[in-house]
């Protein structure tokens, strides 16, 4: 049986590791041990970072609901606990957008939910 070599596999391996590294610094972006290890270390950061910035998000728009909401005189909290006992199923994110971008509309929804 015929030996299998593995030099195709391996170079593809390593082609594809040190075009992730592209713009890298010093030998970070030419020589593979290093390059590998620093694109192993920005794979894992970058999915961190993904969960991270969904609760930033949450954070801004809660920050701009209770912003909206406090200009008629109620706290977010009650806001929010009002929308439930109301049944009406709005996101924070789309709450956030109204406030922002449909002031008006945002503000008809608010005295809604208070009487």
């Amino acid at each position: 049986m015929p030996r299998a070599k593995t030099s195709v596999a391996s170079r593809s391996r390593k082609k594809k590791i040190l075009k992730a590294a592209k713009g890298y610094y010093a030998g970070k972006h030419s020589l593979y041990k290093t390059a590998k290890e620093s694109v192993e270390r920005a794979l894992s950061y970058s999915y961190r970072d993904r969960k991270k910035r969904m609760g930033q998000f949450r954070r801004l728009w809660i920050t701009r609901i209770n912003a909206a909401v406090r200009n008629e005189g109620v706290s977010y909290s009650k806001f929010m606990k009002l929308l439930k006992e109301k049944d009406i199923q709005i996101n924070r994110k789309i709450l956030a957008d109204m406030a922002v971008n449909d002031p008006s509309g945002f503000k008809s929804l608010v005295q809604q939910v208070i009487s």
